[in-house]
């Protein structure tokens, strides 16, 4: 092998390192109000207040972990919870029942 071969991979070897690492995970407080909740799914349709420079307020539909978190909701619901960010992946936690709307 040549030096100049040698260097070509070891460059080859750096980048490929540099593109294999994750972005952080990142964390926001939510406030919101559960609108729909899917128990196959384990997912809430979630009408929220802006979300810290990640999202603003909207009504979107958010995977909620772990499954003991999911029990606990009902629509209705107002929440305040962690939406957890891992780029492209995003899920809501440690949730809070603060309170219930006064729809059924």
């Amino acid at each position: 092998m040549t030096r100049r071969t040698g260097l070509c991979l070891l460059a080859a070897a750096v980048l490929a390192g540099c593109g294999s690492q994750k972005p952080p995970v990142k964390r926001y407080p939510m406030v919101g109000e559960i609108q729909v909740l899917d128990a196959g799914t384990h997912t809430a349709t979630i009408k929220h207040e802006k979300i810290g420079e990640w999202m603003e307020a909207m009504t979107m539909e958010f995977t909620v972990k772990p499954a003991s978190e999911f029990v606990k909701l009902h629509v209705g619901d107002r929440i305040r919870a962690t939406v957890v960010v891992e780029d492209p992946a995003y899920w809501v936690t440690d949730i809070t029942v603060t309170g219930r709307s006064g729809n059924p």
